[in-house]
Order: structure tokens, then C-alpha cells, then sequence
């Protein structure tokens, strides 16, 4: 298939185009390489996926000519993965947000829906669950109280997705990522800080006084998952209200991790103590995800999840590698 992945230097989107090329796909690769964190590691990624059968376009999704020149041949399915992520930069700079994820949002799936796109899969949130306690999260849940400007962009596109499924029976499907990590993963996540800052000897900010628990989901699950859900576009009627070509699906664990186990974990991987400072929750964060999974294991069968333990290990040893063995890296 020809398959458009936005967000091609991103943490999940460079796995997700390798997985796609592995398997024999034509990938078209679009990402701006914006400063938001190291433009060096992006590019290190997209180095990965250099292949004859990956087309790599520099350019923002807002640009309706980078768009244009996206769509220029037959694209089969679109997974769009670009956006502005983070909970605490969407309250300092909500501009931002409202550009990448909702204007570049609806240019790309209005672009998915005049080129007669087969499925078009894009990136949700845990984060849309905002002020719902009921646990684990399901996709039935009621998604109608976010309590960050990044969740309510999640869940505009969410609603748009929706409009274009019944409208022009667009096939789509949201995945809603539950703290996804793990090798070549984003300096501003969680697992990234601790181990900089164990490193480092700095300590480790430690919200909610370390009550917070998290669904960590391994990127290789997550990929696993969204490659499975890109070959299964929902037919008519899968929205049981509306009747559109529509889906939600939680991408997770399945598993609420305390934050210290995390810690522990990386002590252990590192073979060095942690600082910890423990301070209050920061505005916008939730305190414990936790993902239901049974609608995505009904839809592509059972998950063969990657424990924490070898999970955060794998993520060690790449960050050792990539920041202490630069010569091999290169």
C-alpha cells in the first residue's frame, strides 16, 4: 500500500513508517522538523527510515501545498501523527495547539477525504478521559470534561473525525495512546527526564507526591497496534449511533504503574540512586490512566504486551547507546 505517516521524525511516527517499509508498504513521510525538542534526534530518526520505498517531504501539515504535494500520488491510508503534544506547553502556548491540531487536523482529513482515502488513522489521547474517574478508562466513558488545552484539542479532532465519517463516509479510527515510551522517545516524557537527571545527579520532580500512576504502553505494542488497525478500516455502521464508517480505540497496557516503581526501574537499569523531590500535581494532569482494552483486542485478536521491566531496560540501553556512544550512533 501507499501509506502517508505525518509526523515522521516523531517518536512513534519514524516507528511506525520502519514497521510499515518492513512489511513491504510505500511510505510517504511528512514532518516539519519544528525546535519544540532536539531537531538532531529527529533527524536521527528519519535516518532509520531511509529506504527507496520512503518519500520523506519537510513541511507543516498547515501548508496546503506541502499537503498538496503529499497527496500527489494514489494514497491508500493516511496515519497522521503530527501534532503538538504535552500537557503543561499547551497552557503556555495554546496558539500553538490550536494551529497543529485542530487548523492541521482538518487540512489533512479534508486532504485524506478528496483523495478517496481507505482508512484514515489518526492520534487521540488518554488524555481526553480528563476529569472521568472511572477505571480502567473505556471508550464508552464520557470524554465531555478535558482539563488540559492539549486533551481539548484531542477531542475536537475526535468530533471532526466523527463529522467527516458521517458526512462523506470517510473510514477513520482514533487510537487513544496511553503514555507510550520507550526507545527514541521524546526528551519531555517522563522516562526521558528521569534518566537524564539520575545521570546527571539532578532530582527527579517527582507531581502528585508520587501517587500518580500511569498505563506505560511499550512502543513496539503501540505499533503492533496501530500497523493491525490500519488493515482493519470500520465498515458502515460501526458507530452504533450514527451509522458512520467511525471507531475509538484505546491503545494501552491495560496495567496503572506507580510512578516510584518507575524510578526503581531505572536505579536498577542505571545501577545509580535517584534525587527525588516530591512536589504537588501540576495544572492539567491526571492522576491515574488506566486503559481498558478489550475493543482493540476484539477488534485484531490479543496483545502480547512488553513488561515494564524489559521495556524500560530496552529504553536504557538505546539512551546509553545514543548519548554515551556517539561514534558508533553516527
Amino acid at each position: 500500500m501507499n501509506v502517508l505517516v505525518t509526523g515522521a521524525a516523531g517518536f512513534i511516527g519514524s516507528h511506525v513508517a520502519l514497521r510499515l517499509l518492513a512489511r513491504g508498504d510505500r511510505v510517504i513521510a511528512v514532518d516539519d522538523l519544528n525546535d519544540y525538542y532536539d531537531v538532531g534526534l529527529k533527524r536521527a530518526r528519519l535516518a532509520r527510515i531511509a529506504h527507496e520505498s520512503c518519500h520523506f517531504l519537510q513541511g507543516c501539515i498547515t501548508d496546503p501545498v506541502v499537503l498538496g504535494r503529499a497527496f500527489a500520488g494514489a494514497i491508500d491510508r493516511v496515519v497522521h501523527l503530527a501534532a503538538q503534544v504535552g500537557v503543561r506547553h499547551s497552557i503556555d502556548n495554546p496558539a500553538a495547539y490550536v494551529d497543529a491540531n485542530l487548523v492541521g487536523f482538518s487540512r489533512v482529513i479534508e486532504a485524506a477525504r478528496r483523495n478517496a482515502v481507505k482508512h484514515f488513522v489518526y492520534a487521540s489521547s488518554s488524555s481526553v478521559y480528563g476529569a472521568n474517574r472511572e477505571l480502567p478508562f473505556a471508550e464508552a466513558h464520557p470524554v465531555d470534561h478535558p482539563i488540559s488545552l492539549y486533551a481539548a484539542t484531542k477531542k475536537a479532532n475526535e468530533l471532526l473525525a466523527h463529522s467527516y465519517s458521517h458526512l462523506f463516509a470517510l473510514p477513520t479510527t482514533g487510537l487513544r495512546f496511553f503514555t507510550v515510551y520507550g526507545p527514541w522517545g521524546r526528551p519531555d516524557m517522563a522516562l526521558f527526564k528521569f534518566t537524564d537527571s539520575i545521570l546527571a545527579g539532578r532530582p527527579i520532580r517527582l507531581f502528585g507526591h508520587g501517587e500518580v500512576r500511569r498505563d506505560f504502553t511499550y512502543i513496539d505494542d503501540a505499533v503492533s497496534a496501530i500497523v493491525a488497525v490500519l488493515d482493519k478500516p470500520p465498515a458502515p455502521a460501526s458507530d452504533p449511533v450514527s451509522g458512520a464508517p467511525y471507531r475509538l480505540l484505546n491503545v494501552g497496557n491495560h496495567n496503572a504503574i506507580e510512578i516510584p516503581r518507575i524510578i526503581r526501574l531505572l536505579e536498577a537499569c542505571l545501577g545509580m540512586s535517584a534525587m527525588v523531590e516530591p512536589i504537588p500535581m501540576q495544572d492539567g494532569d491526571i492522576h491515574t490512566t488506566w486503559a481498558d482494552v478489550q475493543a482493540l483486542e476484539a477488534l485484531i485478536g490479543p496483545m502480547a504486551y512488553t513488561a515494564i521491566e524489559d521495556g524500560v531496560g530496552h529504553f536504557v540501553d538505546w539512551y546509553r547507546h545514543y548519548y554515551y556512544q556517539p561514534a558508533v550512533q553516527a
